[in-house]
């Protein structure tokens, strides 16, 4: 991982006025120590009452002091005493203290004898108490102040302080210790070539401008979750070898109005002071939305931070080298004052990757695992259509978890198959108990779909079909395309909702009734011909014609206010011709299945057997190996 260090100094060291201040306790403390437990012993002796008497009475005591019970005195001339000892000692001030019943005598005793007498309130014995109580509230205060002071390292405007809260808290990646480079990056290579001009401009900008080009100081990098947006960021400020300032659009946001912005005019001060620099915001979407669009209004806080973003786009000096980067998978809800020309003007693209940049993406990430032979990549960047780099990379450590928890030495193709499955279905159900009757829908359910994928001509293959529960589904049968797949033809589609259709027609067929299990496959279905209606022009009475749009209306506003392009006669004939699609797909599943009917039985009978069979097991029980080995 990159070092990171905040662009404020986190110091260990005290201040001159720390040090003084905790110098002048350590000296209080230690006079208090020495006083109450090392100081050399007063030459006092205490007396038991009678003897103080005695000596009062023979004149031997010059003054008096009288506090509560106690009475300390001075004699005249010192006193010896010898000890129990033997050791002789000379005294020359007493203690001792009044009888519980008192003395009356005592007063006329000392003026007769003329004795100085002097007299002292009595003490309150919880003066120490009185002493904790008092300085307690400025203790914690002081503590708090020292917290306060560390957490900050030394500096009141340093993170976490209390004059903080307007500071950037952008991490600063610094220049030359982020080593992700391009290559660490599996597939983009457009994206790439795009970034690649960013990285010439930060390491020669003069050699540009001398040319009269100017790299845009705003870039867009847009793309699903997990494709490499903060990945291909990081690799630029590698290649160009330029700190790297990143931060998150939800650091801007605060409860407090203004902050933001002022967050975001501190990170472009700190980013001007390292210049050539990049600045990365992740998720923009979160400061950068539509301003003043639906029903609620704006949003003061993150409209003033969205302001002030704008201002400092527009405020870089002409020479500066100074590049923003930012990223969202939601480019349809930006201002569009933040994509004009000179702010976020060019867009990259990023999008989910292809088969072949799947394996190597599934290169990259196997570089440090131990992969058995029988683990074939390509044929794993095959079957995860849809995959992004993160759901690869999460998909490799899964099958690492899986042979680990086995006690294996390398990870086996069977450990990265069970995990494909476990991201793509969910766990396995251990605690779910199905009948012989449940049991038996499920296996005529998923073997109608399976038969009706292998018999028709423009279905992809077969990979599995399993009746084992799962997180998502009680059964699953599997295809994986031969190859990727950007435009997709009628027949294709027709065939595919007819495989849809499949459970449903076997259920009819074979159990002569219907159950809730094709409730997923009916909506699907669904929804793949309305698309096929509205968007494609696939109806037979609509043919050529797009009445659907795809929304981009985000903002509940927007939304309410939309209306459709037909009336409601069109609706009702477009729900009719979506019907007719689907009754057709149905019509096609059931005709298949009753030519088949032995096979739909032995298929059932095989599944409720094994609870999962290869699709070369369906096209071996059809007899379609031989016939059709691009199913295989």
């Amino acid at each position: 991982m990159p070092k990171q260090r905040s662009n404020q100094k986190q110091g260990e060291e005290l201040s001159p006025a720390w040090r003084l201040l905790l110098a002048m306790m350590a000296i209080t403390a230690l006079f208090w120590v020495w006083g109450n437990f090392f100081a050399p012993p007063a030459q006092v002796r205490t007396l038991d009452y009678s003897s103080f008497r005695q000596q009062l009475q023979s004149g031997q005591i010059e003054r008096v002091t009288v506090q509560g019970e106690e009475i300390r005195g001075q004699y005249k001339t010192p006193q010896k005493h010898t000890t129990e000892g033997g050791r002789e000692l000379e005294y020359s001030r007493f203690l001792t203290y009044l009888p519980s019943f008192g003395d009356e005598e005592l007063l006329g005793l000392l003026e007769k004898q003329e004795v100085a007498l002097q007299t002292r309130p009595q003490a309150d014995s919880s003066w120490l108490w009185l002493l904790i109580v008092s300085l307690l509230p400025f203790v914690l205060i002081m503590g708090l102040i020292y917290v306060q002071y560390r957490r900050m390292g030394g500096q009141s405007d340093g993170p976490g302080g209390i004059f903080s809260m307007g500071k950037s808290r952008a991490k600063l990646y610094e220049r030359k210790e982020e080593k992700t480079r391009f290559d660490d990056v599996g597939g983009l290579e457009g994206p790439k070539q795009e970034l690649k001009e960013i990285v010439a401009f930060l390491k020669n900008p003069e050699g540009i401008r001398r040319l009269g080009g100017e790299v845009p100081r705003g870039c867009l990098l847009v793309g699903p979750p997990g494709t490499g947006k903060t990945l291909l960021a990081r690799a630029v400020a590698g290649e160009a070898e330029v700190p790297f300032f990143s931060i998150t659009g939800s650091d801007f946001m605060e409860m407090f109005v203004g902050v933001g912005a002022s967050r975001v005019r501190s990170m472009f001060a700190d980013a001007k002071k390292q210049a050539p620099a990049i600045i990365f915001i992740d998720e923009l979407d979160s400061i950068g939305r539509r301003r003043g669009a639906g029903l609620g209004g704006g949003h003061d806080e993150r409209e003033q931070t969205l302001n002030q973003l704008l201002s400092e786009l527009d405020g870089f000096e002409p020479a500066l080298s100074l590049v923003v980067m930012g990223a969202t998978n939601r480019p349809d809800i930006l201002d569009p004052a933040l994509l004009r020309p000179g702010r976020f003007d060019r867009r990259v693209l990023i999008d989910l990757p292809s088969q072949l940049e799947r394996l190597e993406i599934l290169g990259i990430y196997a570089k440090n695992k131990p992969l058995a032979k029988d683990a074939d990549l390509e044929r794993l960047a095959r079957g995860t259509p849809g995959f992004s780099g993160a759901d690869l990379e999460n998909l490799l450590k899964e099958a690492a978890l899986l042979a680990a928890r086995k006690e294996r030495d390398e990870i086996l193709g069977e450990d990265v198959e069970e995990a494909r499955d476990k991201i793509l279905l969910g766990l396995k159900r251990q605690g779910l108990a199905l009948d012989e009757e449940e049991k038996r829908c499920i296996a005529y359910h998923e073997a109608g779909h399976a038969m009706v994928a292998a018999l028709l001509p423009h279905c992809d293959p077969i990979h599995k079909v399993s009746i084992h529960p799962r997180a998502q589904s009680l059964g699953v049968t599997q295809q994986l395309p031969e190859k990727e797949q950007y435009i997709y033809r009628q027949d294709y589609l027709l065939d595919r909702l007819a495989v849809m259709m499949g459970g449903r027609a076997s259920e009819n067929l074979a159990l002569k009734t219907a159950t809730s299990g094709a409730g997923d496959d009916l909506q699907e279905a669904t929804r793949l011909a309305r698309r096929m209606v509205l968007e494609w022009g696939m109806g037979e009475e609509f043919r050529n014609m797009a009445l659907g749009k795809k929304s981009e209306e985000v903002f509940l506003g927007q939304e309410i206010a939309g209306r459709r392009d037909y009336g409601e006669a069109m609706a009702k004939q477009i729900d009719e011709e979506i019907r007719a699609l689907l009754d057709r797909a149905y019509e096609r599943a059931a005709e298949v299945l009753k030519e088949r009917r032995e096979d739909l039985d032995r298929l059932a009978a095989l599944l409720l057997e094994e609870g999962e069979i290869t699709g070369e097991q369906v096209l071996e029980l059809l007899g379609l190996e031989s016939e059709s080995s691009g199913k295989k």
